[in-house]
């Protein structure tokens, strides 16, 4: 008895926050689909009774919508490149080779990614103004590297620790030099923390706001994150076309996790055959 009762509280529990943990999205898409008439009523609803785009077309008719969402795409998808490339060599050095600092190095990067983003965000603002990088997508894609760097290797490294360095010694008694090394036999090996790199990287850039809105001073520059402030207004908010650009502004983290899913805690092991 006492176990079926244990199991009921579980259940009941993780219903609970299921429910806590969807219902902002459920709300988000049942307010984006409501006319206008229907967004503020005094009584609310859980269903439309009437299903609308008039929110969608307002968004897709903002001038700044097109240019927020391709700066978005573009310091995004560069930043992920740039963070899973750099993370990939580095946990290659770091897990693969020995030398001296070894341990140091590993200290000083898990200290890095201890600190607040928000300390760090005058000192890198006063960098990069002395060195005419603030409005700039170059100046904001290494802010957005620097952020999501040091986790990235972390994160990477467990996959490179479980790798069976004989692999690697088969390899070089055959022949192979590092560089076929790297790419042939620990780059597929390491394909599952690439993924799992690649979504973090992609969420992380993707969704920030408070670098681009610091480090962006033409609003031409601004990404979707920015772009969504527009519709809140010192005369009031345009709710239900914030909702309808949150759920555009969600679609390509869905669309991205959805694609790499299926691949994230697979271990592909072809580059270990011969």
């Amino acid at each position: 008895m006492t176990t079926n009762r244990r199991r009921w509280t579980v259940r009941v529990l993780a219903i609970v926050f299921i429910i806590a943990w969807v219902f902002p999205i459920y709300w988000m898409l049942n307010t984006a689909f409501k006319p206008r008439n229907g967004v503020l009523e005094d009584t609310p609803t859980f269903w439309p009774q009437r299903f609308s785009l008039d929110h969608f077309a307002e968004v897709f008719k903002s001038r700044t919508f097109l240019t927020s969402l391709t700066n978005s795409t573009i310091v995004t998808l560069v930043t992920v490149v740039v963070s899973v490339l750099v993370a990939f060599l580095a946990c290659a050095a770091l897990t693969m080779y020995r030398f001296r600092g070894q341990r140091v190095l590993m200290i000083i990067i898990l200290a890095v990614q201890m600190i607040p983003g928000t300390a760090m965000l005058i000192p890198q603002f006063i960098v990069f103004n002395r060195f005419g990088m603030l409005d700039t997508y170059v100046g904001l894609i290494i802010a957005y590297v620097a952020m999501i760097l040091p986790f990235s290797i972390w994160n990477m490294r467990g996959f490179f620790l479980a790798m069976p360095m004989s692999l690697f010694e088969s390899a070089r008694v055959e022949g192979a030099n590092e560089w076929q090394i790297l790419w042939h036999i620990t780059f597929p090996l390491a394909a599952p923390g690439i993924i799992s790199t690649s979504v973090f990287a992609f969420i992380h850039s993707w969704n920030d706001y408070l670098l681009t809105y610091t480090f962006m001073k033409d609003q031409s520059h601004y990404t979707l994150p920015v772009w969504l402030a527009s519709f809140s207004t010192p005369t009031g908010i345009d709710v239900g076309a914030q909702m309808a650009a949150s759920v555009l502004f969600s679609l390509p983290v869905v669309i991205f996790f959805m694609i790499v899913q299926q691949r994230i805690g697979q271990g592909n092991v072809n580059g270990a055959v011969k």
